[in-house]
């Protein structure tokens, strides 16, 4: 066990043999690191905390700090944190609010400086959150989503898959999946590079650019949108999914741009 001598490190935490510590870390009371999971100097860790293994957590990171709620009064919260995540500096990933709540980080996340994870959020895997970027409490991003550098994500909104939300934007709608966002929760496109890079086929990109058209061309009611899409004939399973990720939605979706347009991120093949 590699352990700076200038670690403060409490007896409550479990730490792995393999694991390393850097110098004037700081781990208070129940934190647990896995195997490989490197901690750089400065870095803060409290609370019920589990990390994973192969972990990079950069200087001045703080993980598992108490959430910035007003309701938090000091109970038993929990933060879990999967494998081969990177935390750059001063990131910030806070545990959750309400006794026996959580936050939750999958695997192969990468959170860039200054970034900011609230309570009770669930991050999924392959998620690249950007310098300065804020999502708020109970927000979720789900697998391969891209939230750019300043951006702002409300509380309870969730962010679908292998969407990108350009910089500064900012969102108090669900984010749709393979979207490209930008401004206020405005759809622009679709994520067709991400969908290339995430090995999607030509006929599924396809599919997903045809029902964008339908959804998101101009201002439209999206629940007859919706309709509009499956009254077209079968739907392919990531559309599928897409229609399922609307209809869920609670706090609405973001909404498509004012001028009638193909809507891709790049011209039409």
């Amino acid at each position: 066990m590699l352990i700076h001598p200038t670690a403060t490190v409490s007896s409550a935490a479990t730490i792995h043999p393999e694991a390393e510590i850097g110098p004037y870390v700081v781990v208070e009371g129940h934190v647990r690191i896995g195997a490989r999971t490197r901690v750089m100097a400065h870095a803060y860790l409290t609370g019920w905390t589990e990390i994973g293994e192969d972990n990079v957590i950069h200087p001045g990171a703080v993980i598992g700090h108490e959430p910035q709620d007003l309701a938090f009064g000091g109970a038993e919260s929990y933060l879990r944190i999967g494998s081969r995540n990177v935390f750059r500096e001063h990131s910030q990933v806070h545990r959750g609010t309400k006794p026996g709540s959580e936050t939750v980080l999958g695997n192969d996340n990468y959170l860039m400086h200054n970034a900011h994870v609230a309570h009770n959020c669930v991050i999924g895997n392959k998620v690249i959150i950007g310098g300065g970027a804020l999502v708020a409490g109970y927000a979720s991003v789900e697998d391969m989503a891209f939230i750019s550098g300043n951006c702002v994500v409300h509380q309870y909104v969730r962010v679908g898959r292998l969407a990108i939300m350009r910089g500064l934007s900012r969102t108090s709608r669900d984010v749709p999946p393979f979207c490209v966002l930008d401004g206020t929760h405005t759809v622009r496109g679709v994520n067709v590079v991400g969908l290339r890079r995430a090995g999607f086929s030509r006929d599924q990109i396809t599919a997903i650019r045809r029902a964008f058209r339908v959804l998101f061309a101009g201002p439209t009611n999206l629940r007859a949108a919706v309709a509009r899409v499956e009254a077209g004939g079968p739907v392919s399973e990531d559309v599928t999914y897409l229609l399922d990720f609307i209809r869920a939605s609670t706090r609405g979706v973001a909404v498509g741009r004012r001028r009638t347009a193909a809507v891709d991120d790049e011209p039409a093949e």
